[in-house]
C-alpha cells in the first residue's frame, strides 16, 4: 500500500482513539452537550477523519472502498462549512454507532 494512504489510515485510527480519550468514562449525552472543549475536540477529529477518507479515495493508488465514505466526507464538510447547523445528537450518534465500526474496518485495511 502507498505510504501516504497508510499514513491517512493511521490518522483515522489516531483520531478515533483521541475521540474516545477525550470523553470522560461515564459521560452521558447531557454532559457531552455541556462540555464545549470536548465537543470542539471531537468535531475537529471528525474533520480529520473526513479529510483523510477524502484524500484516500482521491488517491490514484486507492484500490479499495471505505463503507459510508461519502457520509463521512459529508459530515466533515458540514462541520467545516456549515458549522452552525451541527447537531450534538448527530455527533453523539456517530461517536457511539459509527466510529467503533469504522475503526475495525480501517484496522482491517491496514492489516492487508
Amino acid at each position: 500500500m502507498d505510504n501516504r494512504i497508510n499514513a491517512w489510515l493511521e490518522d483515522i485510527i489516531r483520531s478515533i482513539d483521541e475521540i474516545f480519550e477525550f470523553l470522560p468514562e461515564k459521560v452521558d449525552f447531557i454532559g457531552y452537550k455541556k462540555d464545549l472543549k470536548t465537543k470542539k475536540a471531537i468535531e475537529r477529529n471528525i474533520e480529520i477523519i473526513g479529510e483523510a477518507v477524502n484524500r484516500i479515495l482521491k488517491h490514484k493508488d486507492c484500490n479499495f472502498e471505505i463503507r459510508n465514505a461519502q457520509k463521512i466526507i459529508g459530515t466533515r464538510n458540514r462541520i467545516t462549512h456549515d458549522y452552525d447547523n451541527i447537531s450534538d445528537e448527530v455527533i453523539w450518534t456517530i461517536i457511539y454507532r459509527e466510529l467503533p465500526e469504522l475503526r475495525k474496518e480501517i484496522i482491517g485495511l491496514i492489516s492487508e
